[in-house]
Protein backbone atom coordinates (compact mmCIF):
# COMPACT_ATOMS: atom_id res chain seq x y z
CA UNK A 1 0.00 0.00 0.00
CA UNK A 2 1.06 3.68 -0.52
CA UNK A 3 2.60 5.45 2.53
CA UNK A 4 -0.07 8.37 2.52
CA UNK A 5 -2.43 5.52 3.29
CA UNK A 6 -0.81 4.22 6.10
CA UNK A 7 -1.24 4.59 10.13
CA UNK A 8 0.53 7.82 11.07
CA UNK A 9 3.10 7.23 14.22
CA UNK A 10 3.96 3.32 12.60
CA UNK A 11 7.37 2.36 11.89
CA UNK A 12 7.35 0.55 8.44
CA UNK A 13 9.45 -1.43 5.87
CA UNK A 14 9.68 0.04 2.84
CA UNK A 15 8.70 -2.90 0.13
CA UNK A 16 8.86 -0.74 -3.03
CA UNK A 17 10.13 2.46 -4.61
CA UNK A 18 8.36 3.46 -8.01
CA UNK A 19 9.17 5.84 -10.05
CA UNK A 20 11.81 6.58 -12.79
CA UNK A 21 15.57 6.55 -12.19
CA UNK A 22 15.55 9.70 -11.45
CA UNK A 23 12.98 9.50 -8.41
CA UNK A 24 14.46 6.61 -7.22
CA UNK A 25 17.71 7.88 -7.12
CA UNK A 26 16.15 11.12 -4.96
CA UNK A 27 14.60 9.09 -2.45
CA UNK A 28 17.67 7.00 -2.05
CA UNK A 29 19.45 9.93 -1.44
CA UNK A 30 17.20 10.82 1.16
CA UNK A 31 17.50 7.36 2.87
CA UNK A 32 14.11 6.12 1.59
CA UNK A 33 15.24 2.49 0.03
CA UNK A 34 13.39 -0.86 0.12
CA UNK A 35 13.87 -2.84 3.30
CA UNK A 36 14.50 0.57 5.09
CA UNK A 37 12.71 2.03 7.84
CA UNK A 38 10.32 4.57 8.06
CA UNK A 39 7.67 5.92 10.40
CA UNK A 40 4.71 8.48 8.81
CA UNK A 41 4.75 11.20 11.55
CA UNK A 42 1.70 13.51 9.74
CA UNK A 43 -0.33 13.57 6.33
CA UNK A 44 -1.94 16.45 5.03
CA UNK A 45 -4.19 16.43 1.96
CA UNK A 46 -1.83 13.99 0.19
CA UNK A 47 1.48 15.44 1.46
CA UNK A 48 3.47 13.50 4.41
CA UNK A 49 6.05 14.08 6.93
CA UNK A 50 8.33 11.08 7.33
CA UNK A 51 10.99 10.35 9.67
CA UNK A 52 13.70 8.35 8.16
CA UNK A 53 16.90 7.56 10.87
CA UNK A 54 16.84 10.72 12.94
CA UNK A 55 15.39 13.00 9.74
CA UNK A 56 12.24 14.27 9.18
CA UNK A 57 11.66 14.69 5.74
CA UNK A 58 8.39 16.14 3.92
CA UNK A 59 7.63 14.87 0.62
CA UNK A 60 4.76 15.89 -1.78
CA UNK A 61 1.84 13.53 -2.73
CA UNK A 62 3.06 12.48 -6.21
CA UNK A 63 6.49 11.47 -4.60
CA UNK A 64 4.73 9.97 -1.78
CA UNK A 65 2.63 7.65 -3.91
CA UNK A 66 5.76 5.80 -5.09
CA UNK A 67 6.65 4.48 -1.75
CA UNK A 68 4.64 1.41 -0.82
CA UNK A 69 5.57 -0.01 2.38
Amino acid sequence: MPITVADTGEEMIVRKVGGNSEVKLHLENLGIVPGGFVTLIAVNNGNVILKVKESRIALNKDMAMKIMV
